[in-house]
């Protein structure tokens, strides 16, 4: 059996009487192609992450840098790609197409449209691997970023320019927190909406047909650009999706622009990236996991932030998402995102098929940045809410041994209940900032305490429409005013307690 140094050391000496040596730093050749990876002999000049031209047509990027020649991944079609063909050099590193022409376009992480709405003219491209802005160039988180989601924005804040991984095991809700953060952003005010960016890695086509709809329906697809590699595409190409919606977000923010930036989902990546490596003979890290994945995730993370006034004051906030298995947090990958976020949004299944929806398990789930870009009306109002809610989740699974409780325990279950049947939230309903401080309060105040525990979501709902109807001005003051002074908190208590008495 010829081995592959044995093969290279025939096509070497081949290419050596017909090429001059002085072009073999521009031109190589083919040693062996297959699964997307190519291994060349030649190319001696060649940068990392270089894009090189094969003969038929097909471009590739260089991935390793080798003494026998280069390990290249095909970002096409390899069955067109023959061993023997010649390889050139572009002398560019791989760039994608981003500017304003984008928005409200699906294309795939190269920058070619998969819509169906023609070709996109671009007038600029940028690398999609930089080295991330500096600490001189950032400033610290400062400004809300609202989901739209009770549990998100009360317990576990999101900053323009924070990351915060949204993690659980496979269809516990993950992609629906997305998806309604994405459609309240337009909520608000044109010049202070962020650009949303949503890269579907490994889905069905599908599924990402579904999501463009879905926020096509809700009118987010005018603000929104969606970066797809299906599950049917090279591993190359999902290995590019995430740096390519990055790079896209990136134009935006040095704008000066607000950009919001979901990966969906990081573990495909990484599997992407693993069978990449594999194939391309990569030393082996930690658990197997080829090259480190630590740093495929960091790089990648650690270009979301909160540019200085001097830089032009954009951000870029990340939202990725990781999939569990069997709800294990502490493996491998899971551990690395957690490690490399500002806190995370962890959904746990029992609460999903028990009901409650979002999933979010309050003990586990943390926003590390969030606190000081929170709306201080909100932190007013849900500052103990977390605390409660933890406190009633360790009382109730007591109350299951004990039959005697005294009335206080009994009456903090009793909010308990409530304030977890206040949280849950329908899909693609996300709520106005001023509607969450609203019901959060009178769930915190404990006007729902003595409402039958069914009828908590019909309060709620009505509270809303008739505050919406009859005292519009009292939630533009809360959104105004940011903060709930004495007048304001009286206002509130007024117009609760009076629908209350007509509540029934």
């Amino acid at each position: 059996m010829t081995r592959a140094d044995e093969i290279t050391q025939i096509i070497k000496s081949k290419i050596e009487k017909f090429v001059p040596q002085s072009d073999l730093s521009e031109v190589g050749q083919v040693v062996s192609v297959g699964d997307g990876v190519v291994r060349a002999w030649g190319l001696n000049g060649a940068l990392m992450n270089e894009l090189v031209v094969f003969d038929s047509g097909v471009v590739g990027m260089v991935l390793n840098i080798e003494l026998e020649g280069v390990g290249i991944v095909v970002l096409g079609d390899d069955k067109l790609i023959k061993e023997g063909s010649t390889i050139k050099r572009t002398k560019k590193v791989m760039d994608v197409g981003v500017g304003e022409e984008l928005i409200g376009r699906i294309v795939d992480p190269l920058g070619m449209p998969i819509d169906g709405r023609g070709s996109i003219n671009y007038k600029q491209q940028r690398p999609v691997e930089v080295i991330a802005p500096g600490i001189v160039e950032r400033q610290p988180v400062k400004e809300p970023l609202q989901t739209g989601i009770k549990a998100i924005d009360g317990m576990i804040p999101i900053g323009r320019g924070q990351r915060e991984l949204i993690i659980g095991d496979r269809q516990t809700g993950k992609t629906a927190i997305a998806i309604d953060t994405i459609i309240n952003q337009q909520k608000e005010p044109p010049e202070k909406r962020p650009i949303c960016i949503y890269v579907a890695i490994g889905q069905k086509e599908m599924s990402v047909a579904r999501t463009a709809k879905i926020l096509e329906e809700n009118g987010a697809m005018n603000y929104t650009i969606v970066v797809s590699a299906s599950a049917s595409e090279p591993a190359p190409l999902l290995y590019l999706a995430p740096y390519s919606g990055c790079a896209i977000g990136e134009y935006f923010m040095w704008k000066g622009k607000a950009v919001l930036v979901i990966y969906d989902d990081l573990s495909k990546h990484a599997q992407a990236y693993r069978q990449m490596s594999l194939l391309l003979r990569r030393p082996p890290g930690r658990e197997a996991y080829p090259g480190d994945v630590f740093y495929l995730h960091s790089r990648l993370l650690e270009r979301a932030c909160k540019l200085s006034d001097k830089n032009g004051g954009g951000s870029l906030t990340a939202l990725p998402i990781i999939e569990t298995q069997a709800n294990d947090v502490s493996a491998y990958i899971p551990t690395n995102v957690i490690s490399i976020t500002d806190g995370q949004i962890y959904l746990e299944p029992s609460l999903f098929y028990a009901g409650i929806r979002p999933a979010v398990n309050v003990g586990i789930s943390v926003s590390r940045v969030g606190g000081s870009a929170q709306l201080k009306a909100m932190r007013q109002v849900a500052g103990r809410l977390r605390t409660d809610l933890a406190q009633y989740n360790e009382l109730q699974a007591f109350a299951q041994f004990s039959s005697d409780l005294d009335k206080n325990t009994l009456d903090f279950i009793k909010r308990g209940q409530r304030l977890v049947e206040l949280l849950k939230q329908d899909q693609y309903e996300p709520m106005d900032v001023s509607e969450e401080v609203l019901v959060l309060y009178a769930g915190t105040k404990g006007y729902l305490d003595d409402i039958e525990l069914v009828k908590v979501r019909d309060f709620e709902k009505r509270l809303v429409a008739c505050v919406k109807k009859n005292c519009p001005s009292l939630l533009e003051e809360i959104v105004k005013k940011k903060e709930l002074n004495a007048e304001i908190e009286e206002k509130i208590k007024k117009t609760i307690e009076d629908f209350k008495s007509r509540f029934h």
